[in-house]
């Protein structure tokens, strides 16, 4: 594997807004985005619940590790030209950087009409702490 990563939910509006804003920022190609609703994702996420792998966004890098959920942020900015403060930053707080991921996800239908994107067809309540499969 060449590029990081990128598993999202293609079913969201918000999510396919978000990753094209991320892909927009990777001049160089070094992620790739796959849908959680492949068969690639599968290949990505060996051993990885279905419930589990549809819980959040994962980022898989090249050397194999995986990143779920708000953690994925600081690797992910890394990647991008100009994104290593901004990594360090989340970094450096990764409950906060967990909780904001959260709070994201548990809005990301209100979150993707405000950006104009179809509204998630997944419900948000799964990826909302005290639901997500552990």
């Amino acid at each position: 594997m060449d590029a990081a990563v990128l598993l999202f939910d293609s079913d969201c509006g918000f999510c396919r807004w978000a990753v094209s804003k991320f892909l927009s920022w990777d001049r160089r190609g070094r992620v790739r985005p796959v849908a959680l609703q492949s068969e690639e994702a599968i290949r990505y996420l060996p051993g990885m619940t279905e419930e589990r792998r549809m819980a959040s966004w994962h980022l898989v890098l090249p050397d194999g590790r995986t990143y779920s959920a708000g953690a994925a942020a600081p690797p992910l900015l890394r990647l991008l030209p100009a994104g290593k403060g901004l990594a360090a930053i989340l970094a450096a707080a990764p409950a906060t950087t967990e909780r904001v991921y959260q709070w994201t996800a548990g809005h990301r239908d209100r979150l993707g009409r405000l950006v104009g994107a179809k509204a998630c067809s997944v419900d948000p309540s799964a990826s909302r702490p005290g639901n997500r499969p552990g």
